[in-house]
């Protein structure tokens, strides 16, 4: 299967299930896509208050919605509207930014649009911060490149550090740095880790520098395997305390080269994810906002490309 064709179709966690048909209704347009996707989540930490937008405190905990096909039940449960239809912030999913895009990606997979989940730091929030984000890469077959997405920002989001208004649709490169390019940044010396951050305010030491640039270096590769995980997920290398040998840091290195050249191709980067270092397994630790302690999280099966019939 060509590399392009693959991003088009569903991966376990965008597959909207029984609800695709749901999503006949959406046009084709890049923009109306974004739209739906946008106006479907209501993001915990930064689209207001809980209780002056009508939702009960204890609805943070569908921030571990994992899967597109939960995510539409409780979406529909919480208001049977079509998706086209603008809802209020109380009838919107309680999510983050993974969530805009893998809703995203259900429905442009659903219209056969190849489409990939990219994580990766913004630097257009807080000025002279590169901040923790997940965004969609959309494949452009009339400019032949990949387009990057925000599924979460609005329309005249403005970057404050130099007045440029984002386009949501087309994000320059410069403004997102996926995984891999940061982890190769901080290892030039070219920039300060410790302005790598999920939240230049939250002092918890493995949400910043270091750690959290090798968490989104392997996320960005498990999402460019259609593996498009939690946030708060960790497994393998991503939550090693450690110090990390020669080789770990060589191996990682590899990992960034290929994963942040453009157009990535899946059959350098599979035998790296398939290794135990990287690869998702049938558990994760998950750090969720909604629990104060971590906890271990059975997943469904998956997607596995070691398997030959998935390549097909």
């Amino acid at each position: 299967m060509a590399d392009h064709a693959f991003f088009a179709t569903q991966s376990p966690y965008t597959d909207p299930g029984p609800y695709a048909v749901r999503l006949d209704s959406v046009t084709g347009d890049l923009a109306a896509m974004r739209n739906v996707a946008r106006q479907l989540i209501f993001h915990y930490g930064i689209d207001g208050d809980f209780a002056q937008n009508c939702i009960e405190a204890d609805r943070v905990g569908e921030v571990d919605t994992r899967y597109a096909d939960r995510m539409f039940a409780r979406i529909f449960e919480l208001s049977d509207q079509p998706v086209t239809v603008q809802r209020p912030a109380h009838q919107r999913l309680v999510g983050c930014c993974r969530d805009f895009t893998v809703l995203f990606l259900a429905v442009t997979r659903h219209k056969g649009m190849p489409a990939r989940a990219r994580f990766g730091f913004a630097t257009y929030f807080v000025p002279g911060w590169y901040l923790d984000h997940v965004m969609a890469e959309v494949w452009d077959p009339a400019r032949q490149r990949w387009r990057l997405v925000d599924c979460m920002i609005a329309d005249d989001h403005l970057d404050e550090s130099d007045g440029t208004t984002i386009d949501p649709l087309d994000v320059p490169a410069d403004r997102f740095v996926d995984g891999g390019r940061a982890w190769l940044a901080c290892r030039e010396g070219t920039t300060d880790v410790d302005r790598w951050a999920v939240d230049p305010y939250l002092e918890i030491p493995a949400t910043r520098g270091w750690r959290y640039v090798r968490h989104n270096l392997i996320h960005d590769l498990a999402g460019l395997t259609k593996n498009e995980m939690l946030l708060w997920d960790d497994w393998g290398l991503t939550g090693f305390d450690g110090d990390l040998t020669r080789d770990q840091l060589a191996l990682l290195d590899e990992v960034a080269a290929l994963s942040s050249c453009g157009d990535v191709q899946l059959d350098r980067v599979l035998p790296l994810y398939g290794r135990d270092e990287f690869r998702v397994p049938a558990q994760v630790t998950s750090y969720s906002p909604a629990h104060q302690q971590p906890r271990r999280v059975q997943l469904r099966e998956s997607l596995d490309l070691r398997r030959p019939r998935l390549l097909r």
